[in-house]
């Protein structure tokens, strides 16, 4: 009974809509800083298609990314909780495509999800996915690179954090983030892979996407955690008014 209760359109939906207004408190009352702050955004043309990575478990902040939400779509798994977290999204105008990664591209829908987001590329809009494949916290897998590779997308590492929250212990140590802090952005270089990739290549970009989301994420809680921080600025985060009065864009169809 409580599974069908837990499953039931009433309660996704409502279950979507209060995360939805935890997250516009958070990001109403959070100060952010973001690195490197004077050309932030430089690398995100919204003539050209990039790949946003980030680690799981931070994935919940991409909502004040503050960068044209109509172009970014985001990888969510299919799990409950994942169509919980799509639902949340649609209140900020982000689109969802439904899969996730792993060892094995068969399960979970990969094969279709990986067709949808190089056709999303292809169109010239951007993905936002995370690097880590589930149950295997900030070790990069092959994915990501993989995709960039087909597309001839770059990969743009980025970190995000709050100065106040609480973090779980599972596997990829999400953090539920609070109100009345810092927020912190960071963001690395962009990293292409070539089209003629071959496997040695394709390792050694897995493992620099690696390697830079840990600088990211470690200058991303340093900046939020300092009390020597610089001064924060004001997100640019909408009122819930104005999201209230856009329209919500629809799921993607993960169909190739």
């Amino acid at each position: 009974m409580f599974k069908r209760i837990g499953s039931s359109e009433t309660t996704l939906a409502l279950l979507g809509g209060l995360l939805a207004a935890h997250y516009k408190i958070v990001g109403l009352t959070n100060k952010t800083i973001r690195s490197p702050d004077s050309n932030f955004y430089d690398p995100f043309d919204a003539n050209r298609a990039f790949i946003i990575a980030l680690w799981h478990g931070q994935h919940f902040l991409m909502p004040f990314f503050g960068w044209h939400p109509e172009k970014l779509n985001i990888l969510i798994t299919t799990h409950r909780d994942g169509e919980i977290l799509a639902r949340a999204c649609g209140y900020f105008g982000l689109r969802c495509i439904r899969g996730s990664g792993g060892r094995d591209f068969v399960r979970k829908k990969a094969i279709r999800a990986f067709a949808t987001m190089l056709r999303v590329l292809q169109q010239g809009e951007s993905m936002v996915m995370t690097a880590d494949v589930p149950k295997v916290a900030r070790v990069a897998g092959l994915g990501i690179v993989t995709l960039a590779k087909h597309s001839g997308c770059p990969i743009i590492p980025v970190a995000m954090a709050t100065s106040r929250r609480f973090e779980l212990s599972n596997w990829d140590r999400t953090c539920i983030n609070l109100p009345f802090g810092r927020m912190s952005l960071v963001r690395g270089e962009p990293i292409q892979v070539d089209r003629s990739a071959d496997d040695a290549a394709l390792e050694a970009a897995r493992a620099k996407v690696e390697r830079d989301l840990n600088e990211a994420t470690a200058r991303a809680y340093q900046l939020c955690d300092s009390p020597d921080a610089p001064q924060a600025v004001r997100s640019g985060m909408r009122r819930p008014k104005e999201i209230a009065n856009e329209r919500v864009l629809p799921e993607r169809a993960t169909d190739p």
